[in-house]
């Protein structure tokens, strides 16, 4: 999850779903939803709310359950394209896509809107973003004057200044100053120092002999020489190595994800005086300057060992290859803004070689992620998105299945062997604390400091980040603000913050085959009611659990409930280790454990409310499915997806969910309804013995 809000996120848990590579349908939509809507009182998708459609009925359940579900689907679905992954996430941002472009399209037909106001600013935003004539002509002359700053750098001062400078925030800095949530005092922000200035997507990208990393290196190189052109720089060749050189030392020292996700281990506060006494040899209060903060009395240093070899980089790398570095990843980073020749050329590496991608979403697509995410103007969207797509009674049932999902949590923890009283008398404190926030925010964020003029993309985007920086320093000093999202309304994902102890679902995610107010009961239970389990599951998984019912960052277990438990995660972390979906890539265990655990708690809580609801009786069958496997084809339903193999490599190296195949088939392999529903046996591919089984929530 991208917390934009806040520039880190290693306080907040992930979210749902990966953030998914570049979703896409082919046509700027009419001013409906591109969803068909169906017939009053009929579910989207079939007779009770799964698409039977996409199964493949020559593969066993137990053989293969995401194929059972989905095979047809993944067989016969082509990626268009300018799409790198597809499923049921990115059908769903393509509706909440063309819900928002339609709204946008109509504000553009406009010639009464104030000036100065919200609609006004989300029209002129996009007109400039898709006035391709104007950003042809001008070529690399909006991003010149970011140059120009780059090119005065004759210090090492200067250079701090620079890596601070919030009109350079398109480029990368290799250390920076953030503000975030103290997890260790819930009511008050911290400043965070991050290690970062990597152009690739991981640091393993740099370090792996394998040929696959080896040819991203050789095509990363020429994709350096190239923006360094459009930078005007003279032997770009020779100044591209220097460049990628540079990047190699400061990716060696940083973190492996894997490290990133232990919370006990990025929590390193300390004075900000003793800073410069742990790190000698840069000027930290020259950094906080540049960044327009204010004299701060802590720090934290998430990743300690990281931090003195970037300084020795700073200080032993010729300013002139720093110019070129940061001239580099200013035209990189702000291709996008400029001419269709430095566009496309960005994306030649980025899209082509990084993801797969074979040719660019269309414009409009990308303006719309430009100017209504949530680093951008997402509130103004996010007010007039759910005025038209969020009704009433979809937020009342969401909230109703929130607590039938909270009593199912409760129901389950009672059950469990392996934790003790005192232990399970604190985690009730912590699951009757969650605080569930449905559909949007109560208060929206204000953007009248904004100004958007007409016809200036690159002076709309600084504006911007501008925006963005001021609303990170003047938390500074402040409380927390609990009632914040950190997700817009249209977004499609939900996400668990622990230091506020709440779960959070947009609007976005509310949709099928998630949530539909016409499906089957045990449809809505297996796919948002796992939704909502996941996300409380994040509150008990190997990381969450280590915050309490108020947020704070503290040891709650008892140490034999904490052993029994890391026996279970680790046990489930090897079963992961071993899905392999590429030759020689396998998934992360370690990585991914907090999304696996959540996987797996919220199918088994899900589970559990359904059989709740059904108050002791059987689910009539419908259409020759019992509930129980109507409940699971829905769980397997929410994870089709289909992915490119660069895409696929970069979510098993970045990212901490497991691609979607092992999401569907990972959780169910553990969970002894499933098994009885389908029954699978011993011999099918998927079985494991009982007392292998990882039970964890």
């Amino acid at each position: 999850m991208n917390l934009s809000r806040l520039s880190l996120s290693l306080a907040l848990a992930a979210a749902l779903a990966a953030p998914s590579a570049f979703a896409a349908g082919a046509a700027a939509p009419a001013a409906k939803s591109a969803a068909a809507k169906p017939a009053a009182g009929k579910p989207v998708l079939g007779d009770f709310g799964v698409d039977l459609g996409a199964r493949d009925t020559g593969v066993k359940p137990g053989d293969d359950f995401n194929r059972y579900v989905n095979g047809h689907w993944l067989a016969t679905y082509q990626l268009k394209d300018y799409e790198t992954s597809y499923g049921s996430f990115n059908k769903l941002r393509d509706d909440s896509e063309a819900d928002v472009h339609a709204i946008i399209d109509e504000l553009v037909k406009r010639k009464d809107l104030a000036p100065g106001s919200e609609k006004q600013k989300l029209r002129d935003y996009y007109a400039s973003y898709m006035d391709r004539a104007a950003r042809d002509a001008a070529g690399i002359a909006p991003l010149q004057p970011v140059l120009d700053k780059i090119a005065k750098i004759d210090s090492t001062g200067a250079l701090i200044a620079a890596f601070g400078d919030v009109d350079l925030d398109g480029t990368n800095a290799p250390l920076r100053f953030g503000v975030d949530l103290d997890r260790k005092d819930p009511d008050q922000y911290l400043v965070g120092l991050r290690v970062g200035g990597l152009g690739l997507p991981d640091r393993d990208y740099y370090l792996n002999p394998d040929a696959r990393f080896v040819g991203i290196r050789t095509a990363y190189l020429a994709h350096i020489e190239r923006m360094l052109g459009f930078a005007g720089v003279k032997d770009a060749k020779a100044r591209a190595q220097a460049v990628l050189d540079l990047e190699t030392a400061l990716a060696k020292p940083q973190w492996e994800r894997a490290q990133l996700r232990n919370r006990d281990k990025t929590y390193n506060v300390s004075s900000f005086a003793e800073l410069a006494k742990q790190y000698p040899g840069y000027d930290w209060a020259a950094q906080l300057k540049a960044q327009g903060m204010p004299a701060i009395d802590k720090v934290n240093v998430a990743t300690p060992s990281a931090v003195q070899p970037v300084i020795e980089a700073v200080a032993k790398t010729p300013l002139p290859v720093w110019r070129d570095y940061l001239a580099f990843h200013a035209v990189r980073n702000n291709a996008a803004l400029l001419s269709r020749e430095i566009d496309d050329a960005a994306f030649a590496f980025n899209g082509t070689v990084l993801s797969g991608q074979k040719a660019q979403r269309d414009d409009w697509k990308r303006a719309v992620a430009t100017v209504t995410g949530s680093d951008a103007l997402g509130d103004a969207m996010g007010k007039l998105y759910v005025e038209r797509h969020f009704s009433p009674q979809a937020k009342a049932a969401m909230q109703q299945l929130v607590e039938n999902l909270r009593k199912a949590l409760r129901a389950n923890i009672e059950k469990i062997d392996w934790m003790g009283a005192d232990t399970k008398t604190e985690a009730y404190r912590k699951l009757d604390s969650f605080r569930p926030k449905v559909g949007y925010p109560d208060k929206w964020r204000d953007y009248s400091s904004v100004s958007i003029v007409p016809g200036d993309l690159m002076a709309n985007t600084l504006q911007m980040r501008r925006y963005q920086r001021a609303d990170q320093v003047r938390r500074i000093g402040t409380r927390t603000d609990r009632d914040e999202w950190f997700m817009t309304p249209q977004t499609v994902n939900a996400y668990y913050n622990s230091t506020f102890n709440e779960i959070v679902f947009p609007a976005g995610i509310l949709q099928a085959p998630f949530f539909d107010l016409n499906a089957d009961a045990a449809v809505n239970y297996g796919g948002i009611g796992a939704v909502i389990g996941h996300e409380m599951g994040h509150g008990f998984d190997d990381q969450g659990s280590k915050s309490d019912f108020a947020g704070i960052q503290r040891n709650w277990w008892t140490d034999q409930d904490r052993s029994r438990f890391e026996q279970r995660t680790k046990a489930l972390g090897a079963q992961y280790d071993a899905f392999c979906p590429l030759p020689g890539q396998c998934v992360n265990g370690q990585l991914t454990m907090g999304e696996n655990i959540g996987d797996l708690g919220g199918v088994s809580m899900a589970y559990t409310a359904y059989q709740l609801s059904l108050g002791g009786k059987p689910a009539a069958k419908i259409d020759g499915y019992t509930g129980d496997q109507r409940f699971f084809l829905s769980w397997g339903q929410i994870w089709k997806g289909k992915y490119r193999d660069e895409a696929l490599l970069n979510q098993i190296k970045t990212n901490p969910h497991s691609p979607s195949q092992y999401r569907a088939n990972g959780p169910l392999r553990n969970f002894d309804p499933w098994y009885q529903a389908f029954e699978v046996k011993p011999g099918d591919a998927m079985y494991i013995a009982p007392e292998q089984r990882v039970r964890i929530w």
